[in-house]
């Protein structure tokens, strides 16, 4: 899933050159009972709905996004295959089965091993000149992952300046986007041991920080299955403890809908 250590900091630094000067210028009941209201950065406050007739939406983020699509096919919208078999999938069956009339525009270009600085490697050909409306985004549990185990020398401090650096440059560049930071998360399960605490429950608060920096949506993977393993145990959900189940997709799907429509 990663290029290696010395690619990482090569390509790395190649981003933050390029970004300094961008920078500068039913299955939730009981988990999410709607979307969420009250603060910035917990759910759509705008007056005007965050998805409209003829929005184009996409999905970005690593492996959990990307899952399985296929990318000879991702040219078209709505396109199943391109779709990938994950919670980007259920939720674009959802919003285009039940909104039919809205003539929505789907595309998911998540990769798998992708860390935010990868994101921003493409974002010009996977993001930006698809021109969103909508903007999901789920980043940062290989920037944790990888460092772990040996294959990137990354820090949450990085994390959070790549980050920053990316939705400063979208925002810029697409002064209109509606923005959707979701959550990393994991289940205490498979590859994930307490090796990964505490410092990955930063990187689920830089992302918050980022949401409400931004007046972002931002969907709470977390404690979507913190109270999912209450139902089930956490291979249920995600066997390897990164990547979702079938359940654990759905899940997501429900999730984010239920938070950004």
């Amino acid at each position: 899933m990663s290029k290696g250590l010395s690619s990482d900091k090569t390509a790395r630094r190649d981003f933050l050159k390029a970004a300094v000067s961008v920078a500068a210028v039913g299955g939730t009941s009981g988990i999410l009972s709607g979307r969420a209201k009250g603060s910035a950065g917990s759910g759509w406050l705008g007056s005007e709905p965050l998805i409209r007739r003829d929005s184009v939406i996409l999905f970005q983020g690593d492996s959990i996004t990307d899952a399985g699509r296929d990318r000879n096919s991702q040219a078209s919208a709505n396109n199943g295959r391109a779709l990938g078999t994950g919670y980007a999938f259920l939720a674009a069956c959802q919003l285009l089965g039940e909104h039919g009339e809205k003539n929505l525009k789907i595309h998911n270009r998540g990769i798998s091993g992708n860390k935010v600085f990868q994101l921003a490697e493409r974002w010009e050909k996977d993001c930006l000149e698809l021109k969103p409306d909508v903007v999901s985004i789920l980043i940062g549990v290989n920037d944790i992952w990888h460092k772990l185990n040996g294959n990137y020398d990354g820090t949450l401090e990085k994390y959070e300046k790549d980050y920053d650096a990316l939705l400063a440059r979208t925002k810029q560049e697409l002064p209109k986007v509606k923005l959707v930071i979701c959550e990393p998360f994991v289940l205490r399960c498979g590859a994930v041991n307490e090796k990964w605490f505490p410092e990955f429950d930063g990187f689920r608060a830089a992302a918050k920080k980022m949401a409400e920096k931004y007046k972002a949506v931002f969907v709470p993977f977390q404690r979507v299955f913190d109270q999912a393993v209450k139902k089930a145990p956490p291979q249920y959900w995600a066997g390897d403890g990164v990547h979702p189940s079938l359940a654990g997709a759905y899940l997501m799907a429900q999730a984010w809908i239920k938070t950004v429509v």
